[in-house]
């Protein structure tokens, strides 16, 4: 059962006054402690320099000062990468490192600030996820990595104006994800994903999966209502709920099991890939229709990554094969029914998608010389985890690596092919550039 407790000011109010027995009856019982936060704001141009230490309530056996790294001779201890995500509209991108967590710029790209937690012995500090809310003030954090800051299965509520923690979710098993909007807060669990009201943390609705440890979960984040995708309870079958019309909607994907998928900014259009990483399929979320499908390559790859472009014209992929393709879509996103393009000969000077010269044996011979090819490529070194979104200048690429690389690129949605690289940094060493 939910209960509340402050913590230095006043709080939230009761996240739960009327607990409905059907909801809470779960070993998952939510436990909260918040206090009210301050209006968000957005971040502008933000100082790097340490605020004094935030958090006069540490919870035990976690480190929870923030500091400045100690004033000494010795070298600051070396950083690793735990997290990477872009926020909602790609603009800015959180990493969580096992020293606390930083905030940047993509375009022009540049580190907005960063909050460094330090333990005894320069230790401590572990951040393994770092949720975003546009460029407001309000972030999630979790624990994690080998000495977590914060327990692993609590979700804390960051006011950076503050610069502490002004409430938590707890939860009896790891959190594996966790997804803001203006109005709801989303954990995913790993079989299990909350939904909460974000104004008072009140739980309105909770969702069984298949085994999740990834965290799969994805959320609209356009001025209507909320669409929420998540895996289903059977292997390849994805759940849409749409919370407006009160429908769920049950896709099943793929044979093999989900390994990535992504929204639109409305919700309406999803593309979802499996295991094999070889196919991506792009569905009608309202009813569930196959709009589309394209391919990455012939041999299996684990998918990192997929992005649409915001006018869902492009959609970007990453692999661990190293490269990151650009394919183009052919949905009429604007239409009631989003239904595909019917001519060819409308106004469209976008670069016609590769396609086998067979393809007029479709039917007869497999599918794979039918297949709808990348138009745009990017190769990057083989071997780290890359995740891709599309960048707010126009046919351009932003790739963020978990071995702290920024790439900006920009495809030619005529000729295709090969992307042309605008600028490298490594993020975890800002002055590393070229």
């Amino acid at each position: 059962m939910a209960t509340l407790s402050a913590y230095s000011s006043p709080p939230w109010p009761n996240p739960n006054p009327d607990p409905d027995p059907d909801l809470l009856a779960t070993q998952d019982e939510l436990e909260s402690q918040t206090q009210s936060p301050s209006e968000p704001q957005s971040y502008g141009s933000q100082s790097s320099t340490m605020p004094p230490n935030p958090n006069p309530n540490p919870i035990s056996n976690y480190n929870t000062s923030v500091s400045s790294p100690p004033q000494s001779t010795a070298q600051p201890p070396p950083i690793s990468l735990l997290h990477v995500s872009f926020n909602q509209d790609s603009g800015c991108f959180a990493a969580g490192t096992d020293h606390g967590f930083r905030i940047y710029n993509c375009d022009p790209f540049r580190e907005i600030f960063r909050r460094d937690f330090y333990g005894s012995g320069n230790s401590g500090g572990g951040i393994g996820a770092v949720e975003m809310l546009f460029r407001c003030n309000v972030l999630a954090l979790v624990g994690g990595g080998p000495d977590p800051q914060y327990p692993p299965n609590k979700v804390m509520i960051w006011d950076d104006h503050q610069s502490r923690c002004i409430g938590e979710l707890s939860f009896r098993s790891e959190v594996r994800a966790v997804k803001l909007r203006r109005d709801r807060i989303i954990v995913v669990l790993e079989q299990k994903i909350f939904v909460y009201n974000f104004a008072d943390l009140k739980l309105l609705h909770q969702i069984e999966t298949i085994a999740n440890p990834k965290g799969l979960c994805a959320v609209s984040h356009g001025a209507g209502s909320l669409v929420l995708v998540c895996p289903g309870l059977q292997k390849g079958q994805i759940r849409a709920e749409h919370y407006a019309s009160k429908r769920t909607k049950f896709i099943m994907a793929h044979d093999s099991r989900t390994a990535c998928f992504a929204l639109t900014q409305d919700g309406q259009l999803l593309a979802t890939a499996s295991t094999k990483g070889t196919l991506v399929r792009i569905f009608n979320t309202v009813d569930g229709t196959l709009l589309q499908e394209v391919r990455r390559g012939a041999d299996r790859a684990e998918i990192y990554s997929l992005a649409f472009s915001s006018t869902a014209q492009w959609l970007a992929v990453s692999s661990d094969k190293g490269t990151v393709h650009v394919f183009s879509l052919k949905i009429n996103p604007g239409s009631p029914g989003i239904e595909r393009s019917q001519s060819i000969s409308e106004p469209n000077h976008a670069v016609t998608t590769p396609a086998s010269s067979l393809s007029f044996f479709k039917g007869v011979l497999p599918k794979y010389f039918s297949s709808e090819w990348s138009v745009a490529q990017f190769r990057l070194i083989e071997g780290s985890q890359y995740i891709v979104a599309f960048g707010h200048q126009k046919n351009t690429v932003v790739i963020l690596g978990l071995d702290g690389s920024f790439y900006r690129c920009q495809f030619d949605p005529v000729i295709g092919g090969e992307m042309t690289q605008l600028e490298y940094h490594n993020f975890l060493k800002p002055e590393a550039a070229f």
